[in-house]
């Protein structure tokens, strides 16, 4: 499990095709593999994968074809910035939600927008991003609920009728995440938060009992 609170920026140094599934090298942020251990989780872009090797801060990671297919991870390449961020450890504060890694489906960015009255003195940027979504998910979308993209704790702001919903990031979250780095037209990985999924399908359910009765 995982909290959504990313803990830096990786990048992929190598991608070699095998004969059954790709292998990656990523390098984590100074200090953030410490204590990692071959077989422990790592979320990249918000998808739980497994260490397989560990080369001080170089870790290698395994990913077959269903994990490529259903993420964004097959347009990363060589060079490529990830969010990165270790497996909950008990004990230690949980400052997002829980995520479990799986992801749901992709979005697209549609609109990213900088308010006029950010300080430019600063130099603290904020941004609004608008992102579509396949409609399987809509229910699980509605302002002020909890989402996850490409791994990053957020929660939703105002939702359209064509089912496009907005982010308001802040610039700590643009700083420490990829975000700060897309662009409109770029694909990010979606994970709704698990006690979101439960209480929908679970009034789903109910509704669909009650009309049936």
């Amino acid at each position: 499990m995982f909290s959504g609170i990313v803990e830096g920026i990786g990048t992929i140094v190598q991608i070699e095709e095998l004969s059954e599934h790709i292998h990656w090298k990523v390098q984590l942020p100074s200090g953030c593999e410490k204590g990692l251990e071959i077989g422990a989780s790592v979320s990249l872009d918000g998808v739980c994968l497994t260490a397989t090797t560990i080369e001080k801060n170089t870790i290698g990671f395994d990913l077959i074809q269903e994990t490529l297919d259903r993420t964004t991870l097959n347009e990363k390449k060589n060079g490529d910035s990830v969010n990165i961020e270790r497996a909950l450890r008990y004990g230690e504060e949980v400052g997002g939600h829980l995520v479990s890694g799986h992801i749901m489906a992709k979005g697209t960015i549609q609109d990213i927008e900088f308010p006029i009255e950010q300080s430019e003195v600063q130099g603290e940027k904020t941004a609004d991003i608008r992102i579509s979504v396949q409609n399987s998910l809509s229910d699980y979308i509605f302002e002020k609920g909890y989402i996850a993209i490409d791994g990053i704790s957020l929660t939703i702001g105002e939702v359209n009728d064509s089912g496009e919903f907005e982010l308001h990031i802040i610039p700590e979250t643009l700083r420490r995440t990829t975000l700060g780095q897309k662009s409109i037209g770029d694909s990010v990985n979606i994970e709704i938060d698990s006690m979101t999924q439960a209480v929908v399908d679970t009034v789903k359910r109910v509704m669909n009992t009650e009309r049936e009765q």
